[in-house]
């Protein structure tokens, strides 16, 4: 019996044993499967955040270039607008606009009409008549004009390039050969006329034409070199170039003149943008450089300044700012954090790159999951700020204050709703997903982002800004890259003159001309202020 008894409590010793055993190794097998499950949803992650990325890749490549809302994302807006209808909202929550084609009452699309040609266009008047054997009637009485049938053409003469041939007639005395009037030159002629390029073959009409051609139309040196071969003067781009480094040079007291205009105003915008410059000391010719645009002044008279610089360091927009004390605009660039952090600047932020981020996100989102509707609930909220903007903008000039009060009333709501649902979504979505960067970008910038409301001048983005660098950015598609350093600090001084032309309202080709044929004859400050395209009404052109 006792060795039975032992025999018993052995083999019960052994099962509890390898009872043991099992539930350890149960154990260890929950930790694996915890561990794999938990890679696997780190790697689901990973999947949807490649999911996210190609897809936005691939509407980067092959879709739509446009910011624009497509028609099904108006209509998932539209249904966030309806929630908020039944919730007490002050600012009224009305339909998008559907951005089609105006179509009359009956559905079919309005054909348009011819605008008229504008009157101060010369006219060449050409008249054609019926024979006058045909202006007698049968009965033999001649026939009585009672109308006409008019109809107008546009027409056009490609440009002539012709020469100024200057005579300066020299005189001198035969008897005396100058000795009877010593304090006089025995040989007089008259002076030689300024010139903006003393002994330059080129007239400053020339100058201004071919300065448009390239800075405002775009056109390239070696482009024009190649027109002016067609209508029969050799031009090297090389002579061209120099002559308009040589414009910039003479212009450098405009500049100065206009970039204290510039800083004259409650606003500034700020931004830049790349440039490839060749023969920079010490940097390769492939080295990225960039070229700063600045926009100011007063709201009736804007002034654009463009300056180059090799770098993008926060040295460059602190020398732009200068002594300038105000609002200044950027978009969310932290080389701009250091320099508004000055005494007397309020850093305002664009609500431009905070709807691309969201609008970036619905884009991903919306080809692999049903997440696109919170960056599409994003994008409805900004909406309702530029439709309010626009719904305001009669005030802006005519009634400043009441148009900031105004907008603060319809717009602080909204903002405020949508900081509360972005603080609440930021612990809701991954960080590194495109909507977790668009949210945490909104965030970090809200300070700043809220900042617009504070003076009429200011608009929810920098987008007047952006789009003065667009002119910049076309032109360096078409000439690739600058030759110098000086010749890109040429071509951002000539930018500057050009654009705030057109910001006043005035044609590039018909300021410059009349610019450089006053400028050689401007000597004080007052001079150099009355030839700035903000100084008055622009010319008529003759």
């Amino acid at each position: 019996m006792l060795e039975q008894r032992d025999k018993l409590r052995a083999e019960n010793s052994a099962l509890v044993l390898e009872k043991d055993q099992l539930v350890y190794r149960n154990s260890e097998l929950d930790h694996q499967v915890r561990d794999l499950d938990a890679k696997v949803r780190e790697l689901d992650k990973k999947v949807s955040l490649y999911e996210e990325q190609l897809a936005w890749y691939r509407n980067k490549r092959y879709g739509r270039a446009t910011e624009q809302l497509s028609a099904s994302e108006l209509q998932q807006i539209r249904l966030f607008d309806e929630i908020e209808r039944s919730a007490d909202s002050p600012l009224p929550v009305d339909s998008l606009p559907d951005e089609q084609p105006a179509a009359h009452a009956g559905g079919a699309r309005r054909r348009p009409r011819r605008k008229p040609l504008p009157e101060s266009l010369p006219r060449i008047e050409r008249v054609i008549d019926i024979p006058d054997q045909d202006k007698r009637c049968a009965c033999g009485h001649d026939l009585v004009r009672i109308g006409e049938d008019t109809s107008e053409k546009l027409d056009v003469i490609p440009p002539q390039v012709r020469v100024i041939r200057t005579v300066r007639p020299k005189y001198a005395c035969h008897h005396c050969e100058g000795s009877g009037d010593e304090q006089r030159a025995p040989v007089r002629i008259a002076p030689a006329p300024a010139a903006l390029i003393p002994k330059a073959l080129a007239t400053e009409g020339l100058l201004a034409f071919i300065a448009t051609a390239k800075f405002c139309d775009a056109l390239p040196l070696y482009r024009q070199e190649q027109q002016f071969a067609r209508l029969g003067v050799e031009m090297s781009r090389r002579t061209m170039s120099a002559w308009m480094i040589a414009a910039a040079d003479a212009c450098r007291p405009l500049m100065e003149a206009l970039t204290a205009r510039m800083r004259s105003g409650p606003t500034l915008q700020i931004d830049e943008t790349t440039v490839q410059v060749l023969r920079e000391p010490g940097r390769a010719n492939t080295t990225r450089s960039y070229v700063w645009v600045a926009r100011g002044g007063q709201m009736a008279a804007p002034v654009l300044v463009y300056r180059y610089e090799p770098s993008r360091a926060a040295r460059v927009a602190a020398e732009i700012i200068g002594d300038y004390r105000g609002y200044v605009q950027t978009d969310g660039y932290e080389g701009y954090e250091r320099p508004c952090s000055q005494p007397g600047i309020r850093h305002v932020g664009c609500w431009a790159h905070v709807r691309r981020g969201f609008k970036d996100a619905a884009d991903a989102l919306g080809k692999v999951s049903s997440r696109s509707g919170a960056a599409l609930q994003a994008l409805g909220y900004i909406a309702k700020l530029y439709r309010a903007e626009s719904q305001l903008s009669a005030y802006r000039a005519e009634a400043p204050e009441r148009f900031v009060a105004e907008r603060r009333a319809r717009v602080e709501p909204v903002l405020g709703q949508m900081h509360q649902w972005l603080r609440d979504k930021s612990a809701q979505v991954v960080p590194r997903s495109a909507l977790g960067k668009a949210v945490r970008f909104a965030l970090g910038q809200w300070p700043k982002l809220i900042g617009y409301l504070e003076h009429a001048q200011l608009t929810p983005d920098t987008n007047a800004c952006e789009q003065a660098i667009r002119p910049f950015v076309v032109g360096r598609k078409n000439w690739l890259f600058s030759g110098s350093p000086r010749g890109a600090a040429a071509s951002a001084a000539l930018y500057s003159l050009i654009e705030t032309a057109k910001a006043n309202g005035r044609e590039p080709y018909w300021y410059l001309r009349e610019l450089f044929e006053k400028l050689p004859h401007a000597r004080t400050r007052a001079d150099h202020e009355a030839l700035l395209p903000t100084a008055r009404p622009p010319p008529s052109p003759s």
